[in-house]
């Protein structure tokens, strides 16, 4: 078993809520733990010091909801990694990589 397999059933094993309240839970999460990095990297930018460790932790809850997410509808995160890596490459290849817009 991959770890991303594994961590994916940890995940699941760990949902407390169900149904649209648990997407609710969910995508709230996501949310807030990225507002909590934004958080610690304008600290960073204001103090010029910054605890990686700490950065570490947020960045652990996001990836907490990252999959519990791809649980709720039943998606395959190896699937959505790979679907980025390849729109990316993309991207780059087409010299497009800088700009806006999702469709590029």
């Amino acid at each position: 078993m991959t770890l991303l397999k594994e961590y994916s059933t940890f995940v699941e094993s760990m949902m407390l809520t169900e149904g649209k309240t648990r997407l609710t839970e969910n995508t709230l999460g996501l949310v807030g733990e990225t507002g909590e990095i934004a958080e610690k990297i304008k600290k960073y930018f204001r103090d010029d010091t910054i605890d990686v460790n700490d950065l570490q932790k947020e960045f652990g809850d996001i990836a907490f909801y990252f999959f519990a997410l791809h649980g709720y509808f039943n998606i395959d995160p190896e699937d959505t990694l790979r679907m980025n890596m390849e729109k990316l490459q993309s991207r780059k290849d087409r010299g497009v990589l800088r700009g806006s817009g999702d469709n590029r």
